[in-house]
C-alpha cells in the first residue's frame, strides 16, 4: 500500500494532537512487512508509529484547508447550547466528539466548555479536555491558517467572547 502522506507532512491524530511525519519506514510485524508512519507529536512531546493501512480507521488525516479553519473559527462565536449540569455525561458528549477528529467538533467542545468554566470551575478531568482540544485546535489552525501561536490565540479567544 503506498502512503498517502509525505515525510514532513503535518497530520491531525484524534485525542493526539497535530504531529508531523518524519519518517515512513517497513517494520517486521508478526511476521510481515507493514509501512509505518513514525509521527512526531510535538503536543505530548513522543513519537509514535501508525500503520500505514490503519490511519483511515484511527481518523488520522491531513490538516485542514483554510477556509475550514475559517468556518471552525466561526463556530466558536455561535450561541451555544447549555450543557448537562452532570459533568460525567458532558465529559462523555466531548470526549466522543473530539473522538471524531474533525475540527469543527474540536471547536465545539472549546466553545462548550469555554462557556462553562465561566458559570462554574471545570472538574479536573474536563480541565485537561478542555486544555487538550484547545492545544489541537490552535495547533491545527497555526498549521492552516500559517499564523503564529500568539496570533491564533487570540483569533480563537476574540471568538470565543464575542
Amino acid at each position: 500500500m503506498d502512503p498517502a502522506y509525505k515525510v514532513s507532512q503535518h497530520l491531525v491524530y484524534p485525542l493526539q494532537g497535530v504531529g508531523e511525519i518524519k519518517a515512513i519506514e517497513k517494520r517486521a510485524f508478526k511476521g510481515k512487512e507493514v509501512l509505518y508512519y513514525i509521527l512526531y507529536l510535538d503536543i505530548s512531546d513522543m513519537t509514535v508509529m501508525v500503520p500505514v493501512d490503519k490511519t483511515k480507521e484511527l481518523g488520522i488525516r491531513p490538516i485542514v484547508p483554510q477556509e475550514e479553519s475559517l468556518e471552525a473559527l466561526n463556530l466558536l462565536s455561535l450561541e451555544y447550547e447549555p450543557v448537562t449540569a452532570d459533568w460525567k455525561m458532558r465529559y462523555q458528549m466531548n470526549l466522543d466528539l473530539l473522538k471524531s477528529g474533525s475540527i469543527g467538533d474540536n471547536a465545539i467542545v472549546v466553545r462548550t466548555l469555554y462557556h462553562r468554566s465561566k458559570i462554574k470551575e471545570l472538574p479536573i478531568q474536563e480541565r485537561k479536555l478542555y486544555d487538550n482540544a484547545l492545544k489541537i485546535l490552535s495547533d491545527e489552525l497555526i498549521y492552516s491558517l500559517q499564523k503564529s501561536r500568539d496570533e491564533v490565540e487570540e483569533l480563537i479567544f476574540s471568538k470565543l467572547e464575542s
